[in-house]
């Protein structure tokens, strides 16, 4: 590990010994308590993230940013940058008619694969799947001692990038390590957050004040600490250091897929990005419902055997409903295979059990990398 991430970690691991850095709130008095039944295989705490880092042999950390209430926003790094030769930015290169002139990508280099840990610092889900997937990086292992020798080859053929966190704030407001077994209400009001009078903000109220500053009681996880959600920061003039990192990345090494992990309480599925070619949202769609046959053959919960992502618009009157967000800037920034996924929280109405969260990041993030292998997209000049 590089000598300036380990003084970093020593001044964080103080600030943690004092009790400051990742401290947590605790419930609203009547709301359930944090569950202590949390199994040690689900990692959801910035802590873990930050011991993860320490066992770290392999992967190379960076600090990216910083968020806006002060914490760090790392992203680690598998397999050497090759120059892809760009001598353009991504929109100019598709107007000169080869994307090729912003990122050589041949059979002789390697694709890149861009995980992006969950936005919402509710959603925690995706920040305990990363942990996993950064120890079987390491070790072949998740945290159960399942192993998975596919995954971890899988580093070999290609350059990761793994941001675990990318909204530490809200993570740290966030009183609640899981919503496992705990009602969606309760996570809805953490989440979300409410107004003064304690009026549940919801979704999609919760997004039409932005940034979230005025009528709050609770500020949800949904925002950083200057109540920017990044979903839906302005991707023309960001407003949140967090995108703008997230962003440079995107620009800086041109994965051929990019995934923004989120959560519901639902059965896992692909959102569609609603603001990319129709060549791409083909692939997205192709995508969906190869993981939801992986999900089907693993007995993992999964939508119909028959459903499938529509490549119609979103939106076709007005007011439109389909918006731009992070995914449909990281394509239009980079040309990158990007998509929403969502995870089942747990929550008593969806009923998802531990073990099924963590094999479902998991499948998820094997066959990313299985279709990028299978089907990567060669830019050549």
């Amino acid at each position: 590990m590089n000598k300036a991430f380990s003084l970093s970690a020593l001044l964080l691991t103080f600030c943690i010994l004092a009790g400051s850095t990742f401290s947590q709130p605790l419930p609203e008095p009547g709301d359930p308590e944090n569950p202590s039944d949390i199994p040690e295989f689900y990692k959801s705490r910035l802590s873990d993230i930050e011991a993860e880092l320490e066992l770290l042999q392999k992967g190379k950390v960076e600090r990216i940013a910083y968020s806006a209430g002060g914490l760090p926003l790392y992203a680690i790094f598998y397999g050497e940058k090759e120059d892809l030769n760009s001598q353009a930015n991504y929109n100019s290169a598709v107007a000169a008619r080869n994307p090729a002139f912003f990122a050589e990508k041949t059979s002789d280099t390697k694709p890149v694969v861009y995980f992006i840990g969950p936005v919402h610092g509710q959603e925690g889900e995706g920040i305990s799947g990363l942990v996993n997937l950064l120890h079987i990086a390491e070790t072949g292992s998740d945290y159960r001692g399942r192993e998975w020798p596919e995954l971890q080859a899988f580093f070999a053929e290609f350059r990761v990038i793994i941001v675990p966190s990318g909204n530490p704030d809200g993570r740290r407001r966030n009183p609640y390590d899981t919503f496992k077994g705990l009602p969606e209400e309760i996570m809805t009001k953490y989440g979300q957050g409410t107004q003064q009078d304690g009026t549940l903000w919801r979704w999609p109220g919760a997004k039409s004040l932005h940034p979230m500053k005025g009528d709050v009681g609770i500020l949800g996880a949904y925002f950083n600490d200057n109540g920017i959600n990044i979903m839906h920061d302005d991707f023309f003039d960001p407003m949140a250091a967090e995108t703008k990192a997230i962003m440079q990345l995107a620009k800086e090494e041109a994965p051929d897929l990019s995934v923004s992990l989120h959560s519901c309480s639902c059965t896992p599925f692909v959102i569609q990005n609603s603001h990319a070619p129709l060549f791409m949202k083909k692939r997205i769609a192709d995508f969906a419902q190869q993981l939801n046959q992986a999900f089907i053959a693993g007995d993992l919960p999964h939508r119909p055997e028959n459903w499938g992502l529509s490549l119609e618009d979103d939106d076709p009157e007005f007011p439109p409903r389909a918006s731009f967000n992070l995914v449909s800037a990281l394509h239009h920034a980079s040309g990158t295979m990007s998509f929403t996924f969502e995870s089942p929280h747990g929550t008593l109405e969806d009923g998802t059990s531990y073990e099924e969260l963590l094999d479902i990041q998991l499948v998820l993030y094997r066959e990313i990398f299985s279709y990028i292998r299978d089907n990567r997209l060669i830019w050549e000049k």
